[in-house]
C-alpha cells in the first residue's frame, strides 16, 4: 500500500485506547487535583457531593485490575492445594 493511500485512504482505522497507567495513581491524582467530585445544590438547598465520571471510571479500572489479580491468585492457590493433597496421598501410601 502506498504512503498516500495509507494516509488518506477510505479504510477506517480501529484505534483502541489502552491505558498502561497504574489505576491507583490515576485515582490518587484525581483526588489530589480536587477533581474527583463536584458539589451540586439539591432542590431543598442542601449541598450534595457527586463523583465525577472520570473518577468513577478510574475506580472501576482499579477494581477490574484487582479482580483479575484475585482470580489469578485463586487459580494458583487451587493448584497448590491440589499438589499438597497429591503429596499427602503419596506420603500416606508409603
Amino acid at each position: 500500500m502506498s504512503y498516500l493511500n495509507q494516509m488518506y485512504g477510505r479504510r477506517s482505522k480501529n484505534i483502541v485506547a489502552t491505558s498502561d497507567k497504574n489505576p491507583n495513581r490515576v485515582t490518587g491524582g484525581l483526588k489530589a487535583q480536587g477533581v474527583d467530585r463536584f458539589t451540586m445544590m439539591s432542590e431543598d438547598g442542601s449541598p450534595q457531593e457527586i463523583p465525577t465520571v472520570q473518577y468513577v471510571n478510574s475506580l472501576e479500572e482499579q477494581s477490574r485490575k484487582q479482580r483479575a489479580a484475585i482470580t489469578t491468585l485463586e487459580r494458583k492457590l487451587t493448584r497448590c492445594e491440589t499438589a499438597i493433597e497429591q503429596l499427602k496421598n503419596v506420603i500416606s501410601r508409603s
